[in-house]
């Protein structure tokens, strides 16, 4: 892990412990404040779903480092469609990937037989994700129909004592959420 400070090791050590125990986490993204868990923990997710009033058949996006966390979604796909995702890797572009060896569970997935993922070049991002050794949930801080938290009091003032942890940073600079791209259809998901 290359954390800058010892107090940046900390945060991102205690937000990794509260993963890895089935919490949900808070941290900075590119644009705004997400929560977080550990994908593969059923119960993690569908507390995260639960205080986000966020029905699981809507999906989740999830969010790696670096690309060797997701090289397995990336198996499949002509050469063609691997160069045009990584083109924009690590970075904020969230792309929909085929999985069609169902790896990623259907929690995550909710009615679509795809996963949204991005790989992240935001430091606290790869910091947190390089930590835990995989990548995790990354859906906006926010109560469904509720605006996105952009900063730490507005995700303690949506989510209180239902947050196991919230690691402070910086959000990047963009000023809008990642665009989502379906890989197969070339359509944008979300502007």
């Amino acid at each position: 892990m290359s954390c800058n400070y010892d107090s940046d090791w900390w945060h991102v050590h205690q937000s990794v412990q509260a993963m890895r125990q089935g919490g949900v986490i808070a941290y900075p993204t590119e644009a705004v404040w997400g929560l977080g868990c550990d994908p593969f923990n059923q119960e993690a997710v569908s507390h995260l779903l639960s205080i986000k009033r966020r029905p699981m058949h809507k999906g989740l996006v999830l969010i790696a480092g670096n690309i060797s966390q997701i090289e397995f979604l990336l198996e499949d796909l002509t050469p063609e469609e691997f160069s045009k995702v990584t083109a924009n890797w690590p970075g904020p572009f969230t792309w929909i990937l085929p999985d069609k060896k169902n790896l990623i569970p259907k929690w995550i997935k909710g009615k679509y037989s795809s996963v949204a993922i991005r790989v992240s070049d935001h430091l606290p991002v790869k910091n947190l994700t390089n930590s835990f050794g995989s990548f995790i949930v990354s859906t906006s801080a926010n109560p469904a129909s509720y605006h996105p938290a952009r900063d730490i009091l507005k995700v303690k003032t949506y989510f209180g004592s239902d947050l196991d942890y919230v690691l402070p940073g910086k959000l990047g600079d963009l000023s809008n959420p990642t665009q989502i791209r379906d890989l197969k259809s070339d359509r944008i998901v979300r502007a």
